[in-house]
């Protein structure tokens, strides 16, 4: 599994040295600053020099590496430098050089603890943080209890959760957070469209609750059930430890006990039956060699007790252009000669509505014309209580020994930023 971990400033200087096995020497450091840090042509995550394999991954100013000497899984090596990278940030907030030269003495602390040997061990941050603590540790009779507590959370079976929470007030809220990415053709095909869907969790609750979590009837995920025009289809999920498997595929119902606070419960990608939320139909035209006309409409498909809220629409203008004259219904549009763009700030756009901006653009002549490349038209937006890919959830429950009533929140959100993009 893993040989060695270091974590190296831009200048490939070693601020963090950790060598789990025998069979690498800490002058393997050296020639990750040789072959990577000093050459700028290297752009591959990994890097593999004999028989030692390099994984590394930039974080702000860091390059944090993974170094092995086995045929070791990519995707854990990655993801357990991803998640130092965030038990890092959990602890002392940003990661860069200045904040790991800070807290070295607790980095050293964590990496011995999540990795043993090479292989990755309990990474949950909530478990990390009762017995490592920036803070000096207790030495009064407490104590004794309280290790006693740590060894059973981070044994038992939920590894995830300490049993004597408390809270006054019992809450959960659930957020999907959808991103929708677009790429649509000059003549109105669509080339790509998927969804990226998260689903949040912040559980405030007492005990060690069950919870359990019901999504969309129609809901497939094997590829041998597809086809159903009604039905959602989703790619890729991934869930979090605490949810029991076995009980998703028989019955689309997910049943975990939930970590202290927020957590990612679900990620997963939809690339079939996606909804778009808007449509964007431009009508551009050349005049000659001096002017460039833009009848730019914005509509929307959801229901008219919806809205969308921060649309911003980038259209592209050609580089020889001097001056815009924009005329909009709604919002305020302006050019911004340091991009070549008309940007179109629109605060809310209520469902069933449809908004057109008229602009005519003017251009400097010059002795050489150049073809306009015509760059997309790029739009952001959010919309509060709508999902792209269909996903709703049908019920939420809390089920505890002592049977106290919890409140129960859930939010939809679908959103796109820079990458919901038509071609003219």
């Amino acid at each position: 599994m893993i040989s060695a971990f270091f974590i190296f400033n831009q200048k490939g200087e070693v601020l963090i040295s950790r060598l789990y096995r025998t069979d690498l020497k800490r002058s393997i450091a050296d020639v990750f600053r040789i072959q990577v840090v000093s050459n700028s042509d290297v752009r591959s995550p990994i890097i593999t020099l004999g028989s030692t394999s390099f994984f590394h991954v930039r974080v702000n100013n860091l390059y944090v590496v993974a170094v092995t000497k086995c045929n070791a899984n990519a995707a854990l090596v990655f993801e357990f430098c991803y998640r130092f990278t965030a038990i890092a940030k959990s602890y002392f907030g940003k990661v860069d050089e200045e904040s790991v030269k800070n807290n070295f003495v607790l980095i050293y602390e964590l990496i011995d603890e999540i990795n043993d040997f090479g292989y990755p061990q309990n990474s949950e941050i909530d478990t990390l943080k009762t017995y490592i603590t920036t803070e000096s540790v207790m030495s009064s009779p407490i104590a004794v209890e309280e290790s006693t507590k740590i060894t059973t959370q981070a044994t038992g079976a939920t590894s995830w959760r300490r049993g004597d929470v408390r809270y006054k007030k019992n809450e959960a809220f659930v957020d999907v957070v959808e991103t929708v990415n677009l790429s649509m053709s000059a003549k109105g095909t669509v080339l790509r469209a998927d969804v990226d869907g998260h689903i949040l969790m912040r559980a405030y609750l007492t005990g060690t609750p069950e919870c359990k979590f019901g999504l969309n009837d129609k809901l497939v995920i094997d590829k041998n059930e597809r086809g159903a025009s009604d039905a959602v289809e989703l790619d890729d999920c991934r869930f979090h430890q605490c949810v029991r498997l076995d009980e998703f595929d028989s019955s689309r119902t997910i049943s975990f006990i939930p970590p202290d606070g927020e957590f990612e419960l679900m990620r997963y990608r939809s690339t079939s039956n996606v909804k778009l939320p808007l449509r964007v139909i431009p009508t551009v035209t050349e005049i000659g060699t001096t002017q460039v006309s833009y009848v730019v409409t914005v509509k929307t498909n959801f229901s008219n007790k919806l809205s969308a809220t921060n649309v911003v629409v980038r259209i592209p203008t050609p580089l020889n252009t001097t001056s815009v004259d924009c005329k909009v219904p709604n919002g305020k549009a302006k050019y911004v000669p340091a991009e070549n763009v008309v940007v179109w700030k629109i605060p809310r756009i209520q469902g069933g509505q449809e908004i057109t901006l008229s602009a005519n653009a003017q251009l400097t002549s010059t002795t050489h014309r150049q073809v306009w490349a015509r760059p997309p038209i790029d739009i952001d937006f959010q919309v509060l209580m709508f999902t792209a890919s269909g996903l709703i959830v049908r019920f939420l429950k809390v089920f505890e020994k002592s049977n106290y009533q919890s409140i129960k929140w859930v939010r939809y959100l679908t959103k796109a930023s820079g990458s919901y993009q038509i071609r003219f």
